[in-house]
């Protein structure tokens, strides 16, 4: 690993509410610019709520009684957040990281891809489409590609915050409410570990993604108390 700090990992059990972690994430991407906190992965789950980024369309959102929905100020469109996904912000200081938010951006997806793999899960991006997508397609029939993790991040002074998401048992039902990030092609939906047929815990998920987290940004973590428990 390289000899720069390492970054803080914390795990909140129960789920956080949306306005909370977010104003959370502001103050601390503020305190890593102004070198007064360190760079932090932070791993929780919120109740079901829809968040809109930047480029949402109103007609995207199918069911806006369903659940809440919140103006999340990030990259990309409409998604969901709910009980069984892993939602990981990532507050980094990309200025750091040669202020390239292109490889930023890659290493993002190339984390989830990597922490997949230890599940025997063939993912990849998709040109044209954001996140992190799987081959559904069965021998013969027509082509089909599930969706298991988002990426959203914003920059503020260079410091990121928002991050990724990654379908471990969610209610896939839930994600009815709205178009996923724009994408309303029948060819193209929605999975999750579980409905792949890999039976993942949150622990098990977790472990797969500090262990690629570390691999791919070279990075050794440090748990520490979550800022909700």
């Amino acid at each position: 690993m390289s000899d720069h700090p390492s970054i803080e990992w914390a795990i909140s059990q129960s789920p956080v509410p949306y306005p909370e972690a977010v104003a959370f994430m502001e103050a601390r991407a503020r305190a890593i610019h102004e070198g007064e906190a360190r760079e932090l992965i932070w791993l929780l789950e919120h109740p079901p709520l829809y968040t809109s980024g930047t480029s949402s369309k109103p007609d995207d959102l199918r069911d806006p009684e369903r659940f809440p929905v919140f103006d999340a100020g990030r990259g990309g469109q409409y998604t969901y957040h709910g009980p069984g996904q892993r939602v990981a912000y990532v507050m980094l200081d990309v200025t750091k990281r040669n202020r390239d938010v292109r490889k930023f951006v890659l290493d993002l997806e190339t984390w989830i891809i990597k922490a997949l793999e230890a599940f025997n899960i063939d993912a990849g991006v998709r040109e044209g489409r954001v996140g992190v997508w799987v081959d559904r397609t069965e021998l013969g029939g027509p082509p089909r590609e599930d969706k298991i993790a988002a990426i959203g991040i914003r920059l503020k002074r260079w410091v990121s915050f928002h991050g990724i998401s990654l379908n471990v048992e969610p209610d896939l039902t839930h994600f009815e409410g709205i178009t996923p990030c724009g994408i309303a092609d029948p060819r193209y939906g929605v999975t999750s570990l579980v409905d792949l047929g890999r039976p993942v815990g949150m622990a098990e998920a977790d472990a797969a993604l500090q262990e690629a987290f570390k691999a791919v940004f070279e990075r050794d973590v440090t748990p520490v108390t979550p800022p909700f428990p």
